[in-house]
């Protein structure tokens, strides 16, 4: 298994600004990536995937037209790589692709979750054998099928005396936690980006608070921030997972319901520092050995507010990116999804039951061939 292979993650997250697509290098336990790309979502799919996430009236019409679509799109992205890398489609041996997820329900009398992108169109449209159905697996055998990117961090970067957290900051925040003769955690700590896109989105008509400027003219209300931090999601213990389907605009607005002279401006400022607040306090709950690292990757480790706002609520934590330690924090997901497809092709064990909860190791994905 140390022959030199070549995949291509696949990755549209929670916060559905666009496609990312990382063409890796996988021998051994060697990860390198050779290309990536960001495909651009139209506006008109994303809205239509909103409008599924947070519970507006839909069909199986509707789902199914979006599913398709999304195949075409994320096939167009995988295509796009290719030809700007000047690599073909016989020189990779799968696709990982996660799907957009547009509801997760990982509890309850009847467990499951929804990701959608036909992966059939996928391997037709491209010609490369195609992985996709990462999480149900895990959720069959008792698991949350969330997060799955805690073992592909856990390959990647190694805790020697100290903790080593890796925090993903995209629609929602996730960590990974890697501490000397412990076992792996992981978890999601509750919203990353999500809100404070749906909120600039809201008021600017903008994609994303580009380097926290709205943010930056607001100051934090604390009295909506000890609200925000009210919410039973936070008095979970993992392993818990969550999405959009939680917290989303609809359920910003029912708590904004009585802090109506607040300024957008201060909204987004206290929005920023949830995030960082609820990240802070998972993460000081790991703290071990005298250098304890957290390295961020998603679109949050581009944001300049929240990595100040890490870096002070966390003073005996070293807080960098992943760039730092040569592994790209924008494209981190998507190289877990080669990973992921990689494992699979090989019948490889790539969940870890002490993070999902789930009752063993299991190979996850399902394989859609391309001919």
């Amino acid at each position: 298994m140390k022959q030199r292979e070549l995949y291509i993650g696949v990755m549209s997250g929670t916060s559905m600004d666009g496609v990312d697509t990382a063409l890796v290098s996988i021998s051994g336990n060697k990860i390198s990536l050779i290309a990536h790309g960001e495909h651009p979502m139209p506006n008109r799919l994303k809205q239509s995937l909103l409008n599924v996430c947070i519970g507006q009236a839909t069909d199986l019409k509707a789902i199914g037209e979006i599913d398709h679509q999304l195949g075409h799109l994320f096939a167009d992205a995988v295509l796009d790589l290719l030809e700007r890398s000047g690599y073909s489609a016989k020189d990779i041996t799968a696709v990982g692709n996660h799907g957009q997820t547009v509801f997760h329900q990982p509890t309850g009398s009847s467990p499951f979750t929804m990701q959608l992108g036909d992966a059939n169109v996928i391997a037709t449209k491209t010609g490369i054998q195609t992985i996709a159905d990462f999480r149900r697996k895990d959720m069959a055998l008792g698991g949350q099928g969330a997060p799955l990117v805690p073992a592909f961090h856990h390959t990647i970067f190694k805790a020697s005396s100290s903790s080593v957290i890796v925090l993903n900051i995209g629609g929602i925040a996730n960590i990974s936690v890697l501490r000397p003769n412990h076992p792996v955690l992981g978890y999601d700590t509750g919203p990353g980006n999500m809100l404070m896109d749906a909120w600039v989105d809201k008021h600017l008509n903008q994609k994303f608070d580009r380097d926290a400027q709205f943010a930056k003219q607001g100051s934090t209300y604390e009295p909506l921030l000890e609200q925000l931090l009210r919410n039973a999601y936070f008095e979970q213990r993992p392993p818990k997972s969550t999405g959009r389907e939680l917290f989303n605009l609809p359920w910003l607005e029912k708590q904004l319901s009585q802090f109506t002279h607040l300024s957008p401006e201060d909204v987004q400022c206290t929005l920023c520092e949830f995030t960082a607040t609820t990240i802070a306090n998972e993460v000081n709950r790991y703290h071990l050995g005298t250098e304890p690292e957290l390295l961020v990757c998603g679109g949050g480790a581009c944001n300049p507010l929240i990595m100040e706002r890490l870096t002070r609520l966390l003073p005996n934590w070293n807080v960098a990116s992943t760039d730092s330690k040569g592994v790209s924090a924008d494209y981190m997901e998507a190289m877990a999804f080669a990973w992921l497809a990689q494992r699979r092709i090989h019948n490889l064990p790539s969940n870890l039951p002490e993070v999902t909860g789930a009752s063993k190791l299991a190979s996850l994905g399902v394989l859609y061939y391309a001919d």
